[in-house]
């Protein structure tokens, strides 16, 4: 079926309110449980006397949220060719089960591409907004679009098949004690662990929160830009985040073994430079690391600093498919 919305049909200024989802508490936990176990998304006692206070959602699950929507009431009837990157998501205030989320987007800019004239770049601001209208979740990045004339020169292009072996799995690497944040490093690099994309994952992932054809559909990504199904690029990111808790979990084993005390790590305010830079195809393992760039005392929660982080993700034939910085709260010294 053919698009109804082309790069040409995006004018700056242009705004509009879009979707709604009311989010549930077994959402929240069964997509914690998959991607970012950790105690303030999966248990609602723990949750009580955490960082937060209560059950909420996974930021990244917040993304994926705003992913569907995006996809059901725009993506899906466009000449969509894929989102190179995120240059900021901040995560303003927490979404907490029975939540009611609607999407506001903000066209900023429109402007053709220079090296491929046959598709356009659109620069978007997304918020999603609660029942009270609060916004929860900003997010801004540029997503391209074919032109009218270049969707038509699209079904005459051919696009080459990537090669892939089956998924592999890694035995994680051993983990240090997580220091407090006094004793947090800066320029310290740690292997977190690896992620194998399966078919089968990626099409679950994709049917959940992003239904685009090149990541449902084996058939239809042939035809892509992409030339073979690969996996959404919040599925990418939600993995990461699957290697950091397990890498966290493996921190506070260490610490156990050793009778050590380990800090707790909080919530993160957001991420900003986030970068798809190659597509993640069937059969990739991405192995993912972190290293610390920047460190402060935070003003608004005593006992508590925050700490930056540059974080990676590397495919089989050591090509980086995926970065970002990032920051978390970060337990001081008792």
């Amino acid at each position: 079926m053919a698009p109804r919305i082309f790069f040409e049909d995006f004018t700056p200024g242009d705004s509009g309110v879009c979707g709604q989802t009311t989010i549930s508490r077994e959402a929240i936990i069964s997509f914690a449980q998959e991607f970012d176990p950790q105690p303030f998304h999966v248990d609602e006692m723990a949750a009580q006397s955490s960082f937060v206070g209560s059950l909420i959602a996974s930021g990244w699950h917040s993304c994926a949220l705003l992913m569907r929507m995006l996809a059901d009431n725009m993506l899906l009837e466009a000449s969509s060719m894929g989102a190179p990157g995120i240059e900021e998501v901040r995560w303003l205030h927490p979404v907490r089960p029975g939540d009611t989320l609607r999407l506001r987007h903000t066209v900023l800019e429109a402007r053709p591409s220079a090296k491929r004239p046959q598709l356009g770049l659109v620069r978007l601001r997304f918020e999603l907004l609660n029942q009270d209208d609060v916004v929860v979740l900003d997010q801004t990045n540029w997503i391209m679009f074919a032109t009218r004339e270049g969707w038509k020169m699209r079904a005459s292009t051919h696009f080459s098949r990537p090669v892939r072996q089956s998924a592999s799995f890694r035995v994680p690497p051993p983990a240090k004690p997580t220091p407090f944040f006094e004793d947090v490093s800066i320029g310290e690099t740690v292997e977190l662990g690896a992620y194998g994309f399966t078919q089968s994952k990626i099409v679950a992932f994709a049917q959940a929160f992003d239904p685009q054809p090149f990541h449902i559909d084996p058939e239809a990504a042939r035809f892509s830009q992409f030339g073979a199904l690969c996996a959404s690029g919040w599925h990418t990111a939600a993995a990461w985040m699957k290697t950091m808790v397990s890498h966290r979990r493996r921190s506070r084993e260490a610490a156990e073994r050793e009778g050590l005390p380990a800090a707790e790590l909080g919530p993160s305010p957001g991420f900003r430079d986030l970068v798809w830079r190659k597509p993640v195809y069937v059969g990739d393992t991405v192995t993912y690391h972190s290293q610390v760039i920047d460190k402060r005392a935070s003003r608004s929660r005593p006992g508590w600093g925050l700490v930056f982080h540059r974080n990676t993700g590397v495919n089989s034939d050591g090509e980086t498919v995926f970065a970002f910085d990032g920051c978390v709260f970060w337990q001081c010294r008792p």
